[in-house]
């Protein structure tokens, strides 16, 4: 089957938990500068995990264009996906109303986790329907970015419980990392 119709179901939901954050910032009952305060660590936790939406949003968008359709497998491996990116705007909440405590940046960071860990299944589904001499399959390799972000997430949980601002700045580090245009899919694609 075409691919088209996976797009655009995962554009709208990306679209749908984006919306939901945003309308979780609730307003200031005062009317100066410092009614704000209070809402700076809800507003930190909403830039990076936008940050992160708009990431997979990418991705997402550069993994499709490689492949020419889909199957029943890769449909279920996409719904991983968002079922795990879905559950962004709550941890996001959760961590910015409780001041990045360490058991939300714990789950933030598990959520982190299980949307990388499902990006990956994904990646590997697409891989597997389309063969290992595909252009995706030669566009990721080995993929040392999923994997390397796989890593600092497992770190990073646990050491919520020791330092919730160390886990956060590991967070941090894979966003800016991925962040860095990653040409491997456009440079195979061009080829």
């Amino acid at each position: 089957m075409g691919k088209g119709r996976l797009e655009a179901f995962s554009d709208g939901v990306i679209a749908i938990i984006i919306t939901i954050m945003v309308l979780e910032i609730k307003v200031p009952h005062g009317f100066d500068l410092a009614a704000l305060r209070p809402l700076i660590p809800v507003f930190l936790s909403y830039v990076l995990s936008f940050i992160f939406l708009g990431i997979y949003w990418n991705n997402h968008h550069h993994l499709l264009q490689a492949v020419r359709h889909v199957n029943g497998r890769i449909l279920w491996a996409n719904l991983h996906l968002l079922f795990w990116l879905s559950l962004i705007p709550f941890v996001t909440g959760w961590m910015g109303e409780n001041n990045f405590a360490a058991m939300p940046v714990a789950l933030y960071g598990t959520v982190l986790l299980l949307s990388a860990l499902a990006y990956f299944i994904l990646t590997r589904a697409l891989i597997s329907h389309h063969g290992s001499d595909s252009t995706l399959a030669i566009a990721v390799g080995r993929d040392f970015k999923g994997k390397i972000s796989l890593v600092l997430y497992a770190v990073a949980i646990p050491l919520a419980f020791v330092n919730s601002w160390f886990a956060c700045i590991l967070y941090v580090l894979v966003a800016v990392m991925w962040l860095i245009p990653d040409r491997r899919i456009e440079n195979t694609l061009a080829r």
